[in-house]
């Protein structure tokens, strides 16, 4: 299987923040990974904005330096390196003021795509976008990349969302979530849309629950300030969880167009009902063998932040009343891996008796890692005497079923920066569904702090609290086992 190249236009791409942690280790690498599969148009060229002074020579060599801590060892023809190099700038320029942006101007040229990608705070981001404007940078035509967080809660992100406006047309703004780059992500849609098999089924009337985990390994480690005034609920669910619920539970749109895909995931949100206190379960990692807790890693030996949360939600529309979804995110678990699992109900009628037990399909989406899907299937148990039951998965996972070319899978980076140069806002959110989401997420944070509760403290290496295996198990159900 040969996956096809769509070159892009010839863009001009300025990295503000891009002598930092995320143009190094995501779009740097990324965008070396994208010339070196020919996507990378000839005159395209990417220039580096950012308050450190150096000059062309010394960004390359850190540009050069990146690529070969964080390329993941791709392999490209000699002199690959050198040519990709040969395409990147830097400019040393002032966010806050006016140092550089006429020297930034003199680089930019009409007949090419301009994406300015925001890798800062979202502090500079009205500063970068006024300046934009006033020194003749931006076009009308012009497209801006912003990071998360979008927001701390719905006044911020509204905040946010207004000052962004002032300068730029919301066909211009994307907002970058890198989950939605993923591979497996989208085929949420291709699984779902493309499939006879599933639309069908896919409602309250055949689906028992659905679960949504993304588990990692690791603490907060040198996040702890930005960690612990956030959590896990900004910090996860509020985005990456939301997206992944969004995706599952959409209705079909009308057409694979970026505002009608938007539109279904923003009526899911707004269907999201207000989760009960007792069906939310918040967590913190103890001490591991070193003695080093969340309280130690954040420096906070009194915080109440969450560094793991839970909870059941519902949605409230006719494709999926009375069905429970699941979401579970924590650090320092057992394993990195991030699920979706679709649990579709019992047969109706068992005709083989109590002795061959309960079985019920399950479709599992895997994020993270071994990319791919499995679907469990019910058949009988090989040998003699009795009809005995047990469910063996029908597994696909992308390097198995691609071969050579899973290893050259696009990463998410490098597609979600190849979709702002075509214009494609598909995979990027809306204003309007950030700020639903906040509008969501606000009250629960606000109910967990009225109340002062005290998150539960979890073993590192563990599943997370048992208050969170006691929320699956009051129901009759269980969480699956968060593996590697």
């Amino acid at each position: 299987m040969v996956s096809r190249v769509i070159p892009v236009d010839p863009f001009d791409l300025v990295i503000f923040g891009g002598t930092g942690d995320l143009a190094r280790r995501k779009i740097l690498p990324g965008l070396f990974r994208r010339f070196c599969a020919g996507q990378m148009p000839e005159g395209s060229q990417i220039i580096g904005a950012a308050r450190s002074e150096m000059d062309d020579s010394e960004y390359r060599e850190m540009v050069s330096d990146a690529v070969a801590e964080f390329g993941g060892g791709r392999t490209c023809e000699a002199g690959t390196l050198e040519a990709f190099l040969a395409t990147v700038s830097y400019v040393t320029t002032d966010a806050k003021g006016d140092g550089g942006w006429v020297d930034l101007n003199g680089k930019m040229r009409e007949d090419r795509v301009r994406a300015f990608y925001f890798s800062v705070g979202p502090s500079l981001f009205g500063d970068l976008a006024e300046r934009l404007h006033r020194f003749g940078l931006a076009t009308p035509e012009s497209r801006i990349v912003v990071e998360k967080p979008f927001g701390h809660d719905l006044e911020t992100a509204k905040a946010l969302n207004a000052t962004l406006a002032q300068h730029f047309d919301e066909t211009q703004i994307y907002r970058i979530d890198h989950y939605l780059g993923k591979e497996t992500v989208q085929n949420l849609m291709a699984v779902r849309f493309g499939n006879m098999l599933f639309e069908p089924l896919w409602n309250a009337q055949y689906v028992d629950h659905i679960q949504i985990t993304v588990a990692e390994t690791v603490g907060v480690g040198g996040r702890g300030a930005y960690y612990d005034h956030s959590g896990a609920m900004r910090d996860m669910v509020q985005n990456h969880l939301m997206q992944l619920l969004c995706l599952i539970a959409m209705e079909p749109p009308a057409k694979f167009d970026p505002n009608a895909v938007r539109d279904e995931k923003l009526k899911v949100i707004r269907a999201l009902e207000p989760v009960d206190w007792h069906h939310i379960v918040r967590g913190q990692y103890g001490a591991d063998e070193n003695g080093q807790s969340y309280r130690e890693d954040v420096e906070d030996p009194k915080s109440r932040t969450e560094s793991f949360i839970a909870m059941k939600c519902h949605i409230s529309n006719w494709r999926w009343a009375g069905t429970p979804f699941y979401l579970r995110t924590g650090k320092r678990l057992k394993a990195r891996a991030s699920e979706i699992a679709v649990v579709f109900k019992d047969a109706p009628h068992s005709i083989f008796g109590a002795d061959a037990g309960r079985h019920r399909n399950v479709l599992a989406i895997r994020l993270q890692p071994n990319e791919g899907m499995t679907l469990d299937v019910t058949i009988k148990e090989p040998g003699p005497g009795g009809m005995r039951l047990l469910d063996v998965p029908l597994d696909m996972s992308f390097a198995e079923a691609l071969g050579p070319d899973a290893e050259e899978a696009t990463e998410a980076y490098e597609r979600l920066i190849m979709d702002v140069i075509r214009g494609n806002q598909t995979l990027f959110m809306r204003g309007d569904e950030v700020e639903a989401a906040w509008a969501w997420t606000d009250p629960l944070i606000e109910g967990w702090q009225a109340r002062n509760d005290v998150p539960k403290q979890y073993d590192p290496g563990s599943s997370g609290p048992e208050d969170a295996l006691m929320l699956m198990h009051r129901d009759g159900r269980k969480w699956r086992e968060v593996k590697a």
